[in-house]
């Protein structure tokens, strides 16, 4: 039995008594005069303005009450916990204001004293919330070690007075996306404190996940299971703040489109390595953290003319073109390199290209000197 279905039959009852009062009211006037013809009865008008009155409580109950609180509901959901501490300490500034002003305003003559006062409360209350939401930001930033980040007389967590607290990352969010969580890089990254954040995982995006992990496709379900692994993992690291929350964006269905609109209310970064999140991330001003960009920022840098030992483990694409790769996972083709299969070698670096798939090497074997 739903929630709206009960409050329709409490609804249809309170407004099936107040139809019945308003009823009998309304009879016992009409039939007030004994000499006025009147075709209905005192029960008869109770009766009728009842049956109004449970129709009408059927139809209203479920506006009046339960949508009215979704509503409100998913506004909250959708407003980050610093928005709503602004708010609350805005309202309470603009009352305070308010109270101080409402005995000189009162003093004033009719009808301006019995007015203003109430006027001032509105407007003040509304001004307070305006100002400390717009300027949230500022105002966080001002109040030292709010939100853990540790101010210079501050000694939480029994860190020693003057140096940051291990949580200092706790108060800022960055949201994870499903493929980042299949992918697994994420959890070696977390450890290594490159991630100046919380990692923040909507609930929609773990069902996607736990969707993904209940597929009839063998593939998916292996990475989404994958995922599940990954995620645990993360959860059991002390150092590596992760919190799963049931914020959500309503109006909205595809995981990425709920993952940027909810990035631009926190004002907050996406993790991810998908291709297409990124573009339509960064088209809508929402910073974007690519574990792929990443991953080639970091490779060796190499230039034409430098010596390096590599492995030749399969043949190029060209005539006697052998193929290796460093550590890292960059590909190095060699010139001749066929001759030199399955064996290390030093090679010279000839030319470095950049591509969308990554970093690419070209090498000339040296003298063909063979390390085994």
């Amino acid at each position: 039995m739903s929630v709206d279905f009960i409050f329709r039959l409490i609804g249809m009852v309170v407004f099936t008594i107040i139809g019945v009062f308003i009823g009998t009211n309304l009879g016992a006037i009409a039939n007030s005069n004994p000499d006025a013809v009147n075709p209905f009865t005192v029960e008869q008008y109770a009766f009728t303005i009842g049956l109004v009155g449970a129709l009408f409580g059927l139809i209203l109950t479920p506006i009046l009450t339960t949508r009215p609180i979704r509503a409100i509901r998913a506004l909250l959901t959708r407003v980050s916990a610093q928005s709503l501490f602004a708010s609350f300490a805005g309202l309470i500034a603009g009352l305070i204001i308010a109270a101080l002003l409402a005995f000189p305003l009162s003093l004033l003559p009719s009808p301006f004293g019995s007015i203003l006062p109430f006027v001032g409360v509105v407007v003040f209350a509304y001004l307070g919330v305006s100002v400390f939401v717009m300027r949230q930001t500022d105002l966080f930033n001002v109040i030292p070690g709010f939100g853990g980040r540790g101010g210079p007389g501050l000694v939480p967590d029994g860190n020693v007075a003057g140096e940051p607290s291990m949580n200092w990352a706790e108060s800022r969010n960055i949201l994870l996306d499903t493929s980042v969580i299949i992918d697994g890089r994420i959890s070696d990254i977390a450890r290594t404190g490159f991630l100046p954040g919380s990692l923040l995982i909507p609930r929609f995006v773990l069902n996607e996940l736990q969707y993904i992990a209940d597929s009839a496709d063998g593939l998916r379900r292996q990475r989404g299971r994958r995922g599940m692994e990954v995620l645990a993992a993360l959860q059991k690291e002390p150092s590596i703040p992760v919190r799963i929350s049931d914020i959500d964006v309503e109006g909205v269905r595809e995981v990425d489109d709920k993952l940027v609109i909810l990035a631009r209310q926190l004002r907050c970064p996406v993790l991810t390595n998908d291709y297409n999140l990124n573009r339509i991330a960064e088209l809508q001003g929402v910073t974007v953290l690519n574990i792929n960009e990443l991953a080639n920022a970091v490779k060796t840098v190499l230039l034409p003319g430098e010596v390096m030992n590599v492995r030749v483990i399969q043949d190029g694409k060209e005539s006697n073109q052998g193929v290796g790769y460093m550590d890292d996972g960059t590909m190095v083709v060699v010139e001749n390199g066929r001759d030199y299969m399955d064996k290390e070698i030093i090679v010279i670096v000839t030319k470095v290209l950049q591509t969308a798939a990554g970093r690419m090497i070209f090498a000339r074997p040296e003298n063909g000197e063979i390390f085994d």
